[in-house]
C-alpha cells in the first residue's frame, strides 16, 4: 500500500512532510484536503486528526499527524533508502544526537514561532479574505531578524544547524522559510551565513520538488 499524505498541496506542513518523503525516495499519494471549504474541521477529519489540522499520513493503516514527528517517522522508518549520513542522526552517537535535539529545539522555538506568524499575516491572512496588519508583521520581521542574527553566529561555524551534516533540523525551516520571500522578506539571504545556508538547502532536490506544491 503507498503511503497518503493528508493535506493541501500549498500548506506548509505539508509540503514539509513531502520534502521529507522525496529526501527518503518514499512514494506517496497526496490526498487533498481543502482547506479553503474548512475540510479539517469536518466530523470525519477531526476524528482521526483531532486539532483539525494539516497534514496526516496513513501508512499502511498507521495514522499519524504532527509534521515534525511525521518526517522523524519517516527519517527511522526508510533510513537505508535515504541519504548517507542521515538526516536523523543514531541515538548511539550521543554528542552529535544531542546537536541534533538542540536544533530541532532552535527551529522550533527561535525560528518557526515569528516566520510562521509572519507568513500568516502577510500571506495566508489576505489569501483567506483578511488584511494584513502591518506594524504586527514588521514587530515579527523585528524579532526574526533578532533570531536570524544568532543563527548567523552558528552558522559562521559550522556547516549546519546541528553541525557538518544536513539533518531534520534544516530541513524543518524550509517551508517557512520558503514563504518569506512572498512575504516581503529578503532576512534568509541578507547575512553571508544564514545565506550560504539557505542557497545550500533551498538547492536540494528534495525542495526543489514539492517547494510550489506537495
Amino acid at each position: 500500500m503507498v503511503l497518503k499524505l493528508y493535506g493541501m498541496p500549498v500548506s506548509t506542513c505539508t509540503k514539509r512532510v513531502a520534502t521529507a518523503l522525496k529526501e527518503f525516495n518514499v512514494p506517496y499519494e497526496l490526498v487533498v484536503v481543502d482547506l479553503t471549504k474548512g475540510a479539517h474541521k469536518a466530523p470525519s477529519f477531526t476524528e482521526i486528526q483531532p486539532f483539525g489540522q494539516v497534514p496526516y499520513i496513513d501508512d499502511d493503516g498507521f495514522i499519524l499527524y504532527e509534521s515534525r514527528a511525521i518526517c522523524r517517522y519517516i527519517a527511522v522508518k526508510y533510513a537505508a533508502q535515504g541519504p548517507q549520513p542521515p538526516l536523523l542522526p543514531p541515538t548511539t552517537d550521543l554528542a552529535k544526537y544531542a546537536k541534533f535535539e538542540q536544533a530541532v529545539s532552535i527551529e522550533m522555538q527561535n525560528f518557526d514561532p515569528s516566520a510562521a506568524k509572519l507568513v500568516f499575516e502577510k500571506v495566508f491572512k489576505p489569501f483567506f479574505g483578511g488584511t494584513p496588519d502591518d506594524a504586527v508583521a514588521a514587530e515579527l520581521l523585528k524579532t526574526l531578524d533578532a533570531k536570524l542574527d544568532a543563527y548567523e553566529t552558528i552558522l559562521s561555524k559550522q556547516k549546519y544547524l546541528a553541525g557538518d551534516d544536513y539533518t531534520l533540523a534544516d530541513l524543518y525551516h524550509l517551508p517557512y522559510g520558503y514563504m518569506l520571500a512572498a512575504a516581503g522578506s529578503d532576512t534568509m539571504s541578507r547575512r553571508p551565513n544564514v545565506g550560504r545556508w539557505w542557497k545550500d538547502i533551498t538547492s536540494r532536490p528534495g525542495w526543489l520538488a514539492v517547494q510550489d506544491g506537495a
